[in-house]
């Protein structure tokens, strides 16, 4: 099993420098690095639905932090 070498790992500071979010920055929660994507806390905000669970017995719609391209984050710091 061979790995992916990619310039961010999961906690570093990054930057998205390309986007409709260029400019924000955040902490890496997530790297997948064979589809070359990355999740920013606080980056890329969606809305998600999600049903009816015995844990949320109501469901409905949250706001979780979307996937940003690997090629487009920055390392700060």
């Amino acid at each position: 099993m061979s790995r992916i070498k990619t310039h961010v790992k999961k906690g570093d500071q990054v930057e998205i420098i390309a986007g409709n979010h260029k400019g924000k920055r955040g902490t890496v929660l997530l790297v997948n690095a064979a589809k070359g994507k990355v999740v920013v806390e606080g980056g890329r905000p969606i809305q998600k639905a999600f049903k009816a669970t015995e844990a949320e017995p109501n469901g409905g719609i949250k706001t979780i932090d979307g996937p940003v391209h690997i090629s487009n984050v920055k390392k700060v710091g």
